[in-house]
């Protein structure tokens, strides 16, 4: 049995992989290939997760945590593109029971390949554990299970946490709805904007503001291994960088540097944060110590250097700059050295963000009156547009390098209306591409690591 904890929440869950084995089934065949384009959701059968028990708790009866856990484990599985859970009015019979096998011809003839069986179960101690079952319907073989075991008010994440183990079962990758996104909630007029940092679940829910509006913040970004996010401010007209620790809700300046034009992106360890400084007009890179506070320069050039992001090796780091006469992205070391220009195709790059997996990076193409979402690899080869809005930008990537969030700008119409922004994402296929709800206009996300 292992634990998993975080902080940031009050439940204290607990993992066990069931162990039980069932014997006479053949292998399993059900599998996703995410690396196809345009991929058939795989027909995947959830039925209501039984209910083991009539209690109630702080977050609704048992009953009703197993309709709403199921239904948001087909939200997850859904969203992806890579699932099309069936409608449980096909379902010819529900199991009645989680710890026996299911009668597989009756999924058979509603077409699912894949069956999902969990069962809610109150502990004497208040909390409640949820299990589930995956089953392949071909190979009537069972395929994995797992039990989380939290507090009621814990619900959800225990849903994302499943999502994530059929996910990663079916897929081979690892999942990506246990997972935040931090952003700039946006209201007000375009003339007079109010502009908070807020905090969200990846699929929208738990919303929550972590500034009060009454100072401007900008560029908000999560530490890779800790529960902290740094972001951009003006504090009295006065630019800072913020660490705002998640745990205790807790802001602290990071450093005061007039001119300074983005905030800053945290390297892989989360020990050193890549900044840029704009003095007398030219902008630079450089790299801050969090532990020192010690700054190093890296770049020197009269070109405006700018965006910097970290390759997951901490080797390398990616960046836009001008110094070739138009906006381009630029690979160097991470001390600085051996600075290679990556991008050469027509129009301008701008934000790259290095995928946590390594194999691209992410970027803002502007050309042809469009701000357009694009990949490519690290050596500028096979770049691909993966949206064709007007205007779209500020890619952040999915914890497993699937995914990837940015925000998009309606038009403006001749009288002025328009403009609103709004958070999407869209996968590395380029389809499946789905409006993130928020409460509000939303700018700027930034997608956490993994909870777990």
């Amino acid at each position: 049995m292992t634990k998993m904890k975080h902080a940031a929440n009050p439940l204290c869950m607990v993992l066990l992989i069931l162990a039980f084995l069932v014997p006479g089934t053949a292998q399993a065949v059900v599998t996703v290939d995410i690396n196809q384009g345009n991929v058939d959701p795989l027909p995947i059968a959830i039925p209501k997760f039984i209910s083991a028990g009539a209690a109630d708790t702080n977050a609704g009866s048992i009953e009703e945590l197993s309709i709403n856990i199921g239904r948001i484990i087909e939200a997850d599985l859904e969203r992806s593109g890579l699932f099309a859970p069936i409608t449980h009015d096909a379902f010819i019979s529900v199991p009645a029971n989680s710890d026996i096998r299911p009668r597989f011809a009756n999924w058979r003839p509603i077409g699912a390949q894949a069956l999902v069986v969990g069962k809610v179960t109150p502990e004497p101690d208040g909390r409640i554990s949820v299990e589930f079952r995956l089953w392949d319907i071909f190979a009537e073989s069972y395929m994995t299970g797992t039990r989380y075991t939290g507090t009621p008010s814990s619900w959800r994440r225990l849903a994302h946490l499943i999502a994530d183990k059929i996910y990663e079962r079916l897929t081979g990758e690892k999942g990506y709805f246990d997972s935040r996104i931090v952003y700039i909630a946006e209201t007000g007029p375009k003339s007079d904007r109010t502009k908070r940092l807020a905090m969200m679940d990846q699929d929208g829910a738990n919303h929550r503001f972590l500034s009060d509006g009454e100072y401007l913040v900008l560029t908000p970004r999560f530490s890779p291994n800790k529960q902290e996010i740094t972001y951009f401010s003006y504090f009295l007209d006065t630019p800072r960088v913020y660490l705002y620790d998640i745990d205790t809700a807790r802001h602290e300046i990071l450093g005061e540097f007039p001119g300074m034009t983005f905030a800053p992106r945290f390297s892989p360890d989360g020990n050193y944060v890549a900044i840029t400084f704009a003095e007398n007009g030219n902008s630079d890179i450089y790299i801050m110590d969090l532990r020192t506070r010690a700054v190093q320069r890296l770049t020197t050039h009269p070109g405006i250097d700018t965006s910097p992001s970290f390759s997951p090796d901490g080797n390398y780091i990616v960046f836009n700059s001008n110094r070739g006469g138009s906006q381009q992205l630029y690979v160097m070391n991470r001390d600085g050295s051996n600075i290679k220009r990556i991008s050469f195709g027509d129009g301008r790059y701008a934000t790259p963000v290095w995928s946590p997996r390594g194999d691209l990076i992410a970027f803002t193409k502007i050309g042809d009156g469009k701000f357009r979402i694009g990949v490519m690899r690290p050596s500028g080869e096979g770049e691909r547009l993966l949206t064709d809005s007007w205007q779209d930008e500020g890619p952040t990537w999915s914890p497993n390098g699937r995914v990837i969030m940015f925000f998009r700008q309606n038009k403006y119409t001749a009288t002025g209306a328009g403009g609103e922004v709004s958070i999407w994402s869209v996968d590395l296929t380029g389809y499946n591409e789905r409006q993130i709800p928020t409460p509000f206009e939303a700018s700027d996300p930034a997608w956490s690591p993994p909870l777990r």
